[in-house]
């Protein structure tokens, strides 16, 4: 907090710090254990009527009173990370969205609208890295009927908690009835140390595509060509030059078993090696396979050049977070899906419950 040479709190900061990351200790009137202030850290999305809007790392909105300001400053868009590759929010967006691909895309400014038959919310949303092209309402009508074309709802992907994320953008969708459905995390990890801990008899096997044992454990069912597109991140087989590698690993399962012990997804490009669809039988579970599975998915990484390893995961899946932070992994943002409230007919909006939402997934 902001302190003056006569040792009292300031606040020093305005509505003209909009767009800002900032710091704020603010009055509660019913604090526990008798507390009677609060500190809140993030972005600074609006300040009107009194009232101040600040959305945290975590993209939760908290509210202030101008009335309960005790202090207030802004503070450094980006803190130092304490671990892990240093990396661009957009970077790591871009790398993201190159291992998930779509099976059809088109661009509106800087803005990328990635539409798959409905497979996952991160393959039939907007990526909005920059400037569309048109303002805000234009954009957005723009959108949901390019959406609305192909049957499917209109989703945008934003992002909160990193330099160069979308809290602003977060809010005006708010303000225009846009709902926030999900929320994830993208972490980021060397990949060296993950490598390290296999030791070769895991019975782990890699492939170049995903057979049929590899999606009889893969949790999403029904799995149509659409989707094997889109896990494929290309066209099957030996990838181009330039082009994401994309692995899939098996833990064959005990004789006779319906489905693999284990699976993983790993899809490098450059330095990164992103991992996914890391699935274990849950009579399997705490055997070690999930980390087997990563630990020979990250030795064909680094083989093949990687040096960094992403993965997303979302805010409610416990077992998963704690596995991720034992192998060296922490969180560098969260993204959230908003899903645009119902149409009208001159924006040619389809109706909602007659269009696939995903899978369930980030």
């Amino acid at each position: 907090m902001e302190i003056s040479a006569a040792g009292r709190l300031e606040v020093r900061i305005t509505a003209a710090d909009v767009g800002k990351r900032v710091s704020v200790r603010s009055l509660i009137e019913h604090g526990p254990s008798g507390e009677k202030f609060t500190d809140t850290v993030g972005v600074l999305t609006s300040w009107d009527n009194g009232v101040l809007r600040i959305t945290r790392k975590s993209g939760e909105r908290v509210r202030v009173a101008e009335s309960a300001l005790v202090a207030g400053k802004v503070v450094p868009a980006a803190p130092a990370r304490r671990r892990g590759p240093a990396a661009s929010y957009e970077e790591l967006a871009r790398v993201a969205a190159r291992g998930w691909r779509p099976v059809e895309s088109e661009r509106l400014g800087a803005w990328e609208l990635r539409a798959a038959a409905g497979f996952t919310r991160r393959a039939n949303s907007v990526l909005p890295l920059g400037d569309p092209g048109l303002p805000l309402d234009d954009a957005l009508t723009a959108v949901r009927r390019w959406y609305a074309a192909r049957g499917l709802p209109a989703y945008m992907q934003t992002a909160t908690g990193a330099e160069g994320t979308q809290e602003l953008l977060c809010a005006e969708l708010e303000k225009r009835g846009w709902v926030r459905e999900v929320t994830a995390e993208l972490w980021t990890g060397a990949l060296a140390p993950v490598a390290d801990l296999g030791d070769g008899s895991s019975g782990v096997l890699l492939s170049r595509d995903a057979d049929e044992a590899w999606l009889a454990r893969y949790q999403r069912k029904g799995v149509s060509e659409v989707a094997l597109r889109v896990l494929g991140a290309g066209p099957p087989g030996v990838p181009v030059p330039g082009e994401p590698s994309v692995w899939f690993a098996t833990v064959p399962g005990a004789p006779g078993a319906a489905a693999p012990a284990a699976i993983g997804r790993c899809v490098v490009d450059g330095r990164w090696a992103g991992f996914a669809a890391v699935e274990v039988d849950p009579a399997r579970r705490r055997e070690g396979l999930a980390t087997a599975v990563m630990a020979a998915l990250a030795v064909r990484a680094l083989e093949e050049g990687a040096s960094a390893a992403w993965l997303q995961v979302e805010t409610d899946n416990e077992g998963a977070r704690v596995l991720y932070d034992r192998l060296g992994f922490a969180p560098h943002h969260a993204y959230h899906h908003y899903r645009a409230p119902e149409g009208t007919a001159s924006e040619g909006s389809a109706p909602d419950s007659s269009v696939p939402a995903g899978d369930g997934a980030p």
